[in-house]
């Protein structure tokens, strides 16, 4: 094996065990500090299982927009990710057209919910 990374997370709960902090740093990261997050979305496939285990964490401070931006760029690049892993152009696409529907309806809710 070759060069090996190191990605180091650490939350900060309150007393209800609820996140407060994310912050994250990676030994290939020029930064030589902690970088601050407001979410976060692991994803780790269980080849034995057949299973994706995942860790989805939010800091209380998470507005809803920026949730939906989150969600609408995760999805985004998933489709990038998937469409390199696989060469399928058009599953990719598909997945990119439903994160352009997903971000168009959440702004209108917000639309519809500012008046």
């Amino acid at each position: 094996m070759g060069k090996k990374s190191t990605i180091q997370i650490e939350v900060g709960l309150d007393e209800n065990k609820v996140p407060e902090t994310i912050e994250w740093s990676a030994t290939d990261n020029k930064e030589e500090r902690m970088i601050k997050a407001k979410a976060m979305m692991v994803a780790f496939w269980d080849h034995a299982e057949k299973a994706a285990l995942r860790i989805d964490l939010w800091t209380k401070d998470m507005m809803v927009d920026e949730m939906a931006d989150f969600f609408f760029q995760t999805m985004m690049t998933m489709a990038d990710t998937y469409a390199r892993a696989t060469q399928y152009k058009d599953q990719a696409d598909d997945l990119r057209a439903f994160a352009k529907d997903f971000f168009k309806k959440f702004q209108e809710k917000q639309n519809a919910e500012a008046k």
